[in-house]
């Protein structure tokens, strides 16, 4: 499939977002939802230009990595677009992970360097030394801290000199880590041509995104679908993005709809639940919404009807993925039917798959595959898992669905066992695994149950060794202390025995039935 705006052969993603934006130089770009700083669009390309020279000066070659593990600030911006400029390639990691994940993307990406937030460095303080390809530490948020230095300092003695490498369009730009899969997290690696491509097939095909817009996201920045809503489109038109550091309660997310007054909104399900939930929720009057969008895992149709009666206001439900960087699937504006994920982007060509590998028709049950013009280049360093999810121009989702015959598409499950907690995917194995490092522990089995919003939640089901006894808040704690806050299981059912095959495999269908 063409993609449908023409980019050149040399070419670079950051420039070209900043050049768009010379006549805004005033303007302000980001708001700091919690210190009330902002950065202009002028701002914003001098320090990104800035922090570029930080790591020419620092000896960064073109190609080489460097991890990005921030809080959504404006600082966010400067420096992955800086890193583009450079023709260095960011790591954009999820701030939420542990010291053992982080030990890990650093390994298998050989970064080069890493720019952390001050309140997030303790995570990485004993790896730091201990890592051979890690070379330079800078800490964000903060002034210098022996021995690392502080990313301010560095940007206000850097070259104000405007270079940018010469980059091309199919040159690698970025690499956001997936874990949509079992096993270790995959380096996901899309091209400098892949995130104009979404700006203009979602953000202006779909959303209609334009520079008066004033957006939120509640999906952080290290989220594909973050990336696309608080620093792609809006850079793409021009709009001003506001930026909440801190973890999106519903106090906060009303908090910042009142006060910045957003037209644009971007969920998540669950999100959009606690909000109703709120009984301190604003009035409509209050709100200033045009469009709302929500992504991640399907949007419940009553939590999308209730939104919708009272801020008049549609919720645009979609699925896009790390592998094509944004969405492909959605309602559109007028168009929306809840309960669906809507129809084709326009630009992506979607199939549905039978297990035998032929394709489906209207209402039969299959994988969804995609052909689009911002599919990732590869896994890094996992061919294997690269082959099976990239099939020539078509990448498989590993979600099942169903097509009817208006051409919407509605949501049958994953193909695997993953599941989606809040958006983001957690592998029940991984908490099984957890579960079974506690001395009380026999055997645990993890699946996903449906809360009383419809959206889904890991429950365990644990059989405890002969004689022994533990509540099952202990086990969520334990839970807790080893992985992300967000994988712990929201219920524990002890039971005498799991079910299993003749052959001992647990059958987790039976235990989600």
């Amino acid at each position: 499939m063409q993609p449908i705006i023409n980019i050149p052969r040399q070419y670079n993603a950051a420039q070209a977002l900043l050049e768009r934006n010379t006549r805004r130089a005033d303007k302000v770009a980001f708001i700091d939802a919690i210190s009330g700083r902002t950065l202009t669009f002028g701002q914003l390309n001098t320090q990104a230009y800035r922090f570029a020279n930080v790591l020419r000066a620092q000896g960064f070659e073109p190609e080489s990595r460097l991890m990005l593990c921030m809080l959504d600030t404006p600082q966010w911006p400067v420096v992955f677009l800086g890193c583009m400029l450079a023709g260095v390639v960011p790591v954009a990691t999820n701030t939420l992970l542990t010291t053992k994940d982080f030990d890990y993307m650093l390994r298998d990406s050989r970064a080069r360097g890493l720019v952390v937030s001050s309140a997030l460095l303790p995570a990485f303080q004993t790896l730091i030394g201990q890592l051979p390809d890690l070379k330079t530490v800078i800490v964000a948020g903060g002034t210098d801290t022996h021995p690392h230095a502080s990313l301010d300092t560095l940007l206000a003695n850097a070259s104000p000199e405007m270079t940018c490498e010469a980059t091309c369009a199919d040159d690698m730009c970025f690499w956001l880590y997936s874990s949509g899969s079992t096993g270790s997290p995959k380096g996901t690696v899309h091209l400098h041509s892949h995130m104009m491509q979404t700006a203009e097939l979602y953000g202006r095909g779909v959303l209609g995104i334009q520079e008066s817009d004033v957006v939120y996201s509640a999906a952080k920045l290290f989220f594909a679908y973050g990336l696309g809503n608080a620093l792609t489109f809006p850079l793409y038109a021009g709009a001003t993005t506001v930026l909440l550091p801190a973890r999106p309660t519903p106090t906060d997310v009303f908090a910042i709809l009142e006060k910045h007054q957003p037209t644009i909104f971007y969920g998540v399900p669950t999100l959009y639940a606690s909000l109703m939930a709120d009984p301190k929720r604003p009035k409509k009057s209050d709100l200033n919404l045009r469009v709302c969008t929500s992504a991640g895992e399907a949007l419940p149709a009553e939590i999308g009807k209730k939104w919708n009666a009272e801020y008049g206001c549609e919720i645009l439900d979609g699925i896009g993925s790390t592998e094509m960087l944004h969405i492909f699937l959605s309602n559109r504006p007028g168009e929306v039917r809840y309960g669906t994920t809507g129809k084709a982007v326009p630009g992506y060509e979607l199939r549905i798959v039978g297990d035998d590998g032929r394709i489906c028709g209207d209402d039969e049950l299959g994988e969804l595959q995609i052909n689009g013009p911002s599919a990732a280049l590869m896994y890094w360093n996992n061919r294997e898992k690269t082959k099976a999810t990239f099939a020539g121009e078509w990448t498989r989702s590993g979600d099942k669905y169903i097509r009817d015959a208006d051409g919407y598409y509605t949501y049958g499950g994953r193909s695997d066992d993953m599941l989606k907690v809040g958006g983001i995917y957690v592998s029940p194995f991984e908490v099984e695994a957890s579960l079974m490092t506690h001395p009380s522990i026999l055997e645990a089995a993890v699946v996903g149950v449906a809360d009383v919003d419809e959206l889904i939640k890991p429950k365990a089901y644990v059989v405890l060794i002969a004689g022994e006894n533990v509540s099952a808040e202990d086990l969520k704690q334990h839970v807790k202390a080893q992985l992300a806050p967000y994988k712990y299981p929201r219920w524990i059912e002890f039971v005498t025995e799991l079910p299993k095959t003749a052959t001992g495999k647990i059958q987790r269908f039976k235990l989600r039935a």
